[in-house]
């Protein structure tokens, strides 16, 4: 295992990398995570990959200094600064991303298809518009708001209880989101990570032709119990793609990525 930084304008990436093989595979992580989660990966990952997962702006260690703003340009930017210093060029890419992760690997998807030989979804993100993110990210005023709740957030609790109640919004979102904005510090990560991210927004329809030309395998990995990032999204996502993206699913929540479950993820990176 190695870890380093990686220069970007101002900032500096942070990843780790492990493995010496041929097959490269980029690893996004989940809201709130780091490339840390990828580590048990290490001890069964096939000889023939090499594994760079890289921490996202405001995430991990990486030092974001560009603003609250990450581009599908700045995406592409680092990607290609990581293959430079590793002299990756020549490499195509497997590309696995869980939760928010998997949004960028949507992304990076439809920037550079003809690169991509095969991706990994794991109850990702990106698969559909989440009304109240596209509202805080995606408008001025929701946003302003956004940033408001982050600093007084007792009247958005109190619309969650009363939505609770009325059966609006279920348990398990309702502890999410606690959990989420609890206290003063998570509530700055949030609006900060949440408003950073809100360029990238793979656009789904042109995705799904990019996947039928370049003929790329894309599997997805859902929890059976996840009531944060539903299966249904992938059903509706596979439609029109069936031949080449699969579904599947394994009886848990919304943590997929985790080392009791790493029989069903190397198979998917492996098959």
């Amino acid at each position: 295992m190695q870890t380093d930084f990686l220069p970007y304008r101002s900032s500096k990436m942070h990843y780790c990398r492990f493995g010496n093989g041929q097959k490269i595979l980029l690893c996004f992580h989940g809201y709130g995570e780091s490339e840390e989660t990828f580590h048990f990966l290490e001890n069964y990952i096939a000889p023939e990959y090499t594994l760079f997962a890289i921490d996202l702006p405001f995430h991990g260690k990486t030092q974001w200094q560009e603003g609250l703003r990450f581009t599908t340009t700045d995406l592409l930017a680092i990607i290609e600064a990581l293959c430079k210093k590793h002299s990756l060029a020549a490499n195509q890419f497997t590309l696995l991303g869980y939760s928010m992760g998997g949004r960028v690997a949507l992304q990076l998807l439809q920037i550079i298809p003809a690169k991509i030989e095969k991706t990994i979804l794991l109850a990702p993100d990106g698969l559909k518009v989440n009304f109240w993110y596209w509202l805080a990210t995606q408008t001025y005023i929701g946003n302003r708001l956004f940033g408001f709740t982050m600093k007084h957030p007792g009247w958005f609790f109190s619309l969650l209880k009363a939505g609770n109640r009325l059966k609006l919004i279920n348990q398990s979102v309702l502890k999410f989101t606690r959990y989420y904005i609890h206290d003063i510090t998570v509530r700055r990560l949030l609006y900060e990570r949440w408003t950073c991210m809100r360029a990238i927004k793979p656009n789904l329809a042109f995705i799904k032709k990019l996947i039928q030309t370049h003929q790329i395998p894309v599997r997805l990995l859902y929890g059976q119990y996840d009531r944060i990032i539903r299966y249904e999204r992938g059903e509706k996502f596979r439609k029109s793609i069936d031949s080449f993206c699969t579904l599947h699913i394994i009886q848990t929540g919304h943590q997929v990525l985790q080392e009791k479950h790493v029989n069903q993820i190397i198979q998917l990176i492996q098959s």
